[in-house]
Formats: structure tokens, sequence, C-alpha cells
């Protein structure tokens, strides 16, 4: 184990996550507060960040890990510096509705803000001041937000089963909503010249979007189905050309984000269902685990499975995720037991730690081995 949970919030751990250089960790809570911890002594690093009224249902660092920035339900953002632990300028409030969404510009310039009140709201990330009124339009809550690459439009999914862009200087709508969905849109993202929407949705389906015209690409690619309806999951590749998708209850399935078109053959081999799938930092790896108590990784290029699967303690797994380098996998079972594993050998490196009612989030440092997770017991 690498130390003993860290303990201080008083409430849920809503979100967590690392310094661009792996030296610290940053956790929010229901409690209303953010915490920064020392990522390898487990020390807290000063008081609490205190500022909210409402609980930090997300925070993160910039890159340059000058900046903190949080949401909360209380319908506002704040941003922090990461050194001093001060809030910079003023607070950002969205009157209409708590945060639910955020995303950066490419060049850090901007932030941008999804809220349960409907709207989207454009921010200057170095004052903290908004960018022009709220932009309106959806009609009900808004689950998604992303910038195209240069950062000239912003996309938006939402709970009213449509996909809408904006101007990201104007703020005015660009062309008419995308619709095609038929359930809540929870993921969106930009290709990487910006030419294409892909979106996923909780109907099972993904789909691509030319950006310019708004209409459809090819036929909706529709994941794997199974006996019964089920949640469905989805998993962008970091550089979003590989998307992986699939429910509780079918095979999942890769897809090439470009073309639509399935890549392989469906991932099988569980006697369970799978409970999560990612990919690795550098994009070239699938981690998925289920509730059999096993692991696997498959090439994501292939869609082939790499080595034979790793096995758990017996209870369910729910969560895991690869290291940056692909040497170490770390996953978290329903029993709130911590693992981690050779991913060349398949052998266990020693289990960590158990926490109460269930592991809900694992987060790999970008530059380093260490790794954090948060828990319904208030420990991080």
């Amino acid at each position: 184990p690498l130390g003993e949970p860290l303990r201080g919030h008083k409430g849920q751990v809503c979100a967590v996550g690392f310094s661009p250089d792996g030296s610290r960790i940053v956790s929010s809570s229901e409690d209303k507060t953010i915490r920064l911890w020392d990522a390898e002594t487990g020390q807290p690093l000063g008081e609490p960040l205190q500022g909210h009224e409402g609980h930090v249902n997300a925070v993160a660092f910039l890159p340059d890990g000058s900046r903190i920035v949080s949401g909360s339900f209380d319908g506002t953002i704040r941003l922090w510096d990461a050194e001093n632990a001060q809030p910079l300028g003023e607070l950002l409030r969205d009157y209409d509705s708590s945060v639910v969404a955020l995303a950066f510009s490419s060049d850090r310039s901007q932030i941008v803000s999804g809220t349960r009140g409907k709207t989207i709201q454009l921010w200057d990330a170095a004052t903290g001041q908004p960018l022009g009124e709220p932009l309106r339009g959806h009609e009900d809550c808004v689950m998604a937000v992303a910038f195209s690459p240069d950062g000239s439009r912003i996309v938006s999914g939402s709970q009213d089963k449509t996909i809408r862009q904006w101007d990201a200087t104007t703020g005015q709508p660009v062309g008419l909503p995308l619709r095609g969905h038929a359930d809540r849109v929870s993921t969106v993202r930009f290709s990487r010249d910006g030419s294409k929407i892909l979106s996923g949705s909780s109907d099972n389906v993904i789909r691509l979007w030319d950006a310019e015209s708004g209409q459809p690409l090819g036929e909706p690619v529709r994941g794997p189905q199974g006996p019964q309806p089920a949640p469905s999951i989805v998993s962008i590749s970091p550089d979003g050309s590989r998307v992986v998708s699939g429910s509780l209850m079918a095979p999942f399935q890769l897809w090439d984000a470009d073309t639509g078109q399935a890549v392989g053959e469906p991932l099988r081999g569980y006697q369970g269902w799978v409970s999560a799938v990612a990919f690795s930092p550098d994009g070239s790896r699938i981690v998925s685990v289920s509730s059999d108590s096993t692991i696997r990784l498959w090439d994501a290029e292939t869609g082939h499975p790499l080595g034979e699967p790793l096995k758990g303690r017996g209870a369910p797994l729910i969560v895991a995720s690869l290291s940056p380098d692909n040497s170490r996998i770390v996953s978290g079972s329903y029993d709130g037991t911590i693992q981690l594993w050779d991913a060349n050998t398949g052998e266990p490196l020693g289990e960590l730690f158990g926490v109460m009612k269930g592991t809900s989030v694992l987060s790999y440092s970008r530059l380093t081995l260490a790794h954090c997770f948060c828990s319904l017991d208030k420990t991080v």
C-alpha cells in the first residue's frame, strides 16, 4: 500500500485528480470543500479550500499545475492558486443551476460549463469573468461540453437528446440541433481535425456528424444488444480515433471513430457482465473488468485480447485503470478492495487496502505510478 487512506473530508468524496507532475492530489467533497494532498506522503497540504456553498462535484488542475478549477452544485465555479490555495479573482457564478460539465479550450484560456439549468456559460480562465451571456437552447440538463481543437466552437450534449454547436466567440448557435439519439447524450467530442463530432448516448448508439453541415455521417454505430435493456457504457480513446461501447448485458465492440466501422469481433470471454472499460493513457490498450472478478487487456488497434485474464480475489470488479506506461493496472472491487497488477505478467503486486461501501472512482497520475481513488466513506 502507498500509505494510509487520506482522511479529512467530512462528507462523501465527489472527485479527485492528480497534478500534472504527479506530486499532489486534489479532492472535492459534499462537505463543500477542496483539499490538497502530498502524493508521496499522503499528508494534507494546508487547510481545506472553502468558498462553495454546495457540494463540489468537479475539480481539476490546469495542465501547467498552477491553478485548480472547481465546480459546485451551488452553481459556481472557482479558480484557485495551487501553490498558496487562495482563490483567484471573483467567484464565477452561474445563477441558473448547478454545474454538471466543465471543459477547457485547447489553449487553456477559456472554460465552458454546462448546467442542470439547461444553459452553457463561457468564462475567462485567467480572470474568472463570464464571457457574454449564458448560451440557451437546450430543453434539459446539459450533460457534456467540449471545445473544437482550434477553440472556435463548442459542442454540447443534453438530456433533451440533442447535440448543439455554438460559436465560441459570439455565443451564437451554429446551425440547427443535431437530432437522432433516443436518450440523453452523455458524451460529445470533436475529431482531431475538428471536422466531425462524435456523440454517445444512453440509447447505446454512437453517432458521427459533419461539424460544418450538422448532417449525420454513415449509419449509427449500435452497440451489441443484450437479452434485456441495460445502461450503455462508452469510452473514447485519448486521440478520439477509437470508441468502445456496450452494456452490462451485452458484449463490447471496438469502433473506428472516423468511419463508424466495427474493428474486429466483439470483446468476449467473460462469464459475468462487464462493468467498466477504459483506454490506456496512450490509447494503445483497453482494460475491461467484469462481475466474474476478471480483468482483460485488449489491443486498441485490432480488438484482440492481450494475454490471459487477470483473476481477482472473488468480489465483482467495478473499475480499473492503466498506468501511463502501461506497466501496471489498478482495480477496484465491489467489496472496496484495491488491487495492483503487473500488466505484462498478469501477476498481482499486492493488495492495497479496502474502503467501505465500494470504490467509485480510480485515477492514475499522468507522470507517476501513484494512483488514487474515491470512496463513499469520505476517504481518498
